[in-house]
């Protein structure tokens, strides 16, 4: 798609920013949804294959993400056109740039994402003047690495076992994407008495019926090695994770991992999207259809923007998880009460959830 006006409606976007940088090679987007809640604040994801319409949709569930967790924030999100495992010293002059075409943005504060982290932020906050999920050396939450996002997953499903007919204490957990979310969120649910069956990455899978070791499993990813080379294990293609027998699925990397073209061969109970936008629509509408519980992106991995606020008022990190235990299992609730008193699909209970709240605070914020 080549603008965005076609995705447009009432509530945003408000602005859309092409930045390029030529001397650095900098090329990126920044999508502002709705800022009628407050400052926009959401991630800088980078990689190859990213896009305008990608930059929107992830922006859209930052607005409603925001307000479904009643966040002072705005939804917003960037995306950078690069390899994240280029060598450093290219990464940080890329952040830099990126950071310096933000200055005169004033409407979005940017967080850690999908191919950047904490040190990245640091380098952009060095040049624009502010940044979310900062190392703890420059008084930020550094949230990718105490597993913000998975805390909140694991929440999410505890609270949601009171509706959907399972349990996580011996539940068998598929994660598709071992990275900071999936990974956190698999250590999470382990300590609440889950097991990890199998783990993808983007060069394979592995799978063990009776579990893995996953602080073993973490260590190992966290040298650099891929997973279907961990022992104790099948190895597998990445795309084997979708046919692993599980109870818990949660696919925790790229969007529509999860499409009509494979949703028939996933199995399990429970799918909890740990990534924005995992599952393009009619594959939830056929796992409703199947009598699978779909925790919808934007309730269930939320963990990480409500830390981002937390630091954005100087709260400490037991302020952040105090929070998002707090946020996540009031509107799981929420969300899976209305899905089954409106006889909807959860997705749609959280979106007029979010809508109604964003909608309340454009009627008492106007520009003009």
């Amino acid at each position: 798609m080549s603008d965005v006006f076609g995705l447009a409606d009432p509530l945003g976007p408000e602005q859309v920013i092409h930045f390029h940088e030529p001397a650095t090679g900098l090329r990126a987007i920044l999508v502002v949804d709705n800022t009628a809640c407050g400052m926009a604040i959401g991630g800088t994801r980078m990689a190859p294959d990213v896009s305008l319409e990608e930059c929107f949709r992830l922006a859209r569930a930052m607005t409603l993400k925001n307000a479904a967790a009643s966040l002072p924030h705005g939804g917003a999100k960037a995306v950078i056109f690069g390899d994240p495992k280029m060598p450093v010293a290219d990464k940080e002059r890329l952040m830099r740039a990126y950071g310096y075409a933000l200055k005169d943005v004033r409407d979005y504060t940017p967080g850690p994402d999908m191919g950047t982290d904490e040190r990245a932020m640091a380098w952009v906050r060095d040049v624009a003047g502010r940044a979310l999920g900062l190392p703890r050396e420059i008084g930020g939450i550094p949230l990718d690495e105490i597993g913000a996002t998975g805390f909140g997953l694991a929440a999410a499903l505890d609270t949601a076992q009171r509706h959907g007919g399972f349990e996580v204490a011996g539940a068998r957990v598929a994660i598709q994407g071992f990275g900071a979310v999936g990974a956190h969120a698999a250590r999470f649910l382990v300590q609440r008495g889950a097991v990890l069956v199998a783990a993808a990455d983007s060069r394979g899978s592995i799978a063990n019926a009776n579990g893995f070791d996953v602080d073993a499993l973490i260590g190992w990813k966290k040298d650099g090695r891929a997973l279907a080379e961990f022992e104790g294990g099948a190895p597998g293609s990445a795309e084997a994770i979708i046919d692993i027998d599980c109870d818990i699925w949660i696919p925790a990397a790229r969007p529509d991992v999860l499409h009509e073209g494979n949703v028939e061969r996933l199995r399990a109970k429970v799918v909890a999207q740990g990534a924005n936008i995992p599952a393009t629509p009619g594959a939830e509408r056929r796992l409703a259809e199947r009598g699978v519980l779909v925790l919808p992106d934007f309730i269930a991995n939320a963990g990480g923007v409500i830390c981002a606020a937390v630091e954005y008022r100087g709260g400490s990190e037991r302020d952040a998880f105090a929070a998002i235990d707090e946020k996540i299992r009031y509107n799981v609730d929420a969300v899976l009460e209305r899905a089954s008193r409106e006889h909807v699909l959860p997705r749609d209970a959280a979106v007029r959830l979010a809508d109604e709240r964003v909608r309340r605070a454009m009627a008492l914020r106007r520009r003009y």
